[in-house]
């Protein structure tokens, strides 16, 4: 049998592969790393892998790929789960899945692995993405096999297993929460996390939330303006500067972090049917959705705009359950470009405190027409104010109607 694994190199996935490659009888592991912007050293992997027990390490940089193809439509549709989360976690996983598909379907594998636990999101997220792109290969979840978890009941069972299998990982003192880092964000869980009274802009505890970003207290007490312009929904230049998607979220992570933005503490609820408590640093994303935003309000029809609103909430909750790849996604996906085809020009905003204001907009398709919108006298006289009258009544009809119908009825003396 011939297995590929989502393989980091850490005690987890060392034990993973070791594990698997055990039980299911000396079966062929080849090891897959996903480049994605994690900024793990990645330096000798190949070598910890070959000694764990692979037959093969893919190291893929897979960043403007995941900039350009995931993080950039999910960007254009606005779509954020639950009103706060910017989905970093959530729109990684598809990529990684696909990729590994890839791989699976090149080395004419049985199966791929992932160590995902089953109280989690991301086990979803693989399986489906497996489920749309590739149904013929076998899935394997060691935190579903109860003979793993009897293995592995905690942590130093995992440590005292690599040492007794002389497997090369540097154990060391367990973090009080877990760490997921990719491009467009990081995401902190578990641990001291688990109690949603925990105070996580604490500033005692600077050294923990602040991967990506500073605290809003510790940010520069001078603001910084940032020109961001946009084609067709993409933020193609950051103040003036050409760039590529992968450029403008590293560019964007590096100048939001430094002023503490993107910062978000909550409790979401899991696809699986629990409540999780989560902090996330989402320096770039942040700026570049707030950004969009604005430049959609000066050239989107407003039917199209309130429209598009309103499955926002469905588009995000399909990233987060885990269905890119399903259809009703990429109908979304349609009626997202076909929405942002005239989202062209040029926003500025103000970075100060951990907070993103606007301070212009421009566009040379834009729908804002001072000279309709004025207080003042209307030179184009485009607006008749009397036509106000007509359009109040119409629109009261019905309100008349119901109130004749339901008034309270006089008694007769």
């Amino acid at each position: 049998m011939k297995i590929v694994l989502a393989y980091s190199g850490g005690l987890d996935t060392s034990v993973l592969l070791s594990w698997i490659k055990e039980k299911y009888n000396n079966a062929e592991m080849i090891a897959f790393c996903a480049d994605i912007g994690q900024e793990e050293e990645l330096k000798g992997l190949e070598k910890k892998a070959m000694k764990t027990g692979a037959s093969k390490l893919y190291i893929d940089n897979l960043q403007e790929e995941f900039a350009r193809d995931f993080i950039y439509p999910m960007l254009r549709a606005g779509a954020i789960y639950e009103g706060q989360y910017f989905l970093g976690t959530s729109i990684a996983r598809p990529l990684i899945a696909k990729r590994m598909i890839e791989i699976a379907r090149a080395e004419k594998a049985d199966a791929i692995a992932h160590g995902a636990t089953g109280k989690g999101n991301d086990q979803v997220r693989f399986e489906l993405t497996t489920a749309a792109l590739a149904p013929e290969l076998q899935i394997i979840a060691p935190w579903r096999d109860e003979r793993f978890r009897k293995d592995f009941p905690g942590r130093q069972e995992m440590i005292d297993y690599c040492a007794a299998k002389k497997i090369p990982v540097q154990a060391s003192a367990k973090k009080p929460y877990s760490m997921d880092r990719n491009l467009l964000h990081i995401s902190y869980e578990a641990g001291i996390l688990e109690d949603p009274w925990y105070d996580s802009y604490d500033l005692k505890n600077r050294d923990y939330f602040t991967t990506l970003s500073v605290l809003p207290e510790d940010a520069p007490d001078k603001p910084e303006f940032v020109e961001l312009e946009f084609v067709k929904g993409d933020c193609v230049a950051v103040n003036g500067k050409k760039l590529l998607p992968l450029g403008v979220m590293r560019l964007l992570n590096k100048i939001g972090g430094k002023h503490g933005v993107g910062r978000v503490d909550m409790v979401e609820n899991r696809f699986v049917g629990m409540k999780s408590r989560g902090v996330y640093e989402t320096p770039g994303g942040a700026i570049l959705h707030f950004a969009h935003r604005q430049m959609e309000s000066l050239t989107m029809d407003r039917e199209v705009m309130h429209q598009r609103d309103a499955l926002i909430p469905k588009y995000a909750e399909l990233v987060y359950n885990g269905f890119w790849y399903a259809p009703e996604r990429l109908a979304l996906q349609a009626y997202v470009e076909e929405s942002q085809k005239n989202v062209t020009g040029t926003v500025r905003v103000k970075l100060y405190k951990g907070g993103i204001h606007v301070t212009g907009r421009k566009s040379p398709v834009s729908l804002y027409n001072p000279h309709i919108a004025t207080m003042e006298a209307d030179p184009t006289k485009a607006y008749n104010q009397d036509d106000a009258t007509g359009f109040i009544r119409l629109n009261g009809l019905r309100l008349r109607v119901a109130s004749a119908v339901h008034a309270p009825k006089k008694r007769k003396k």
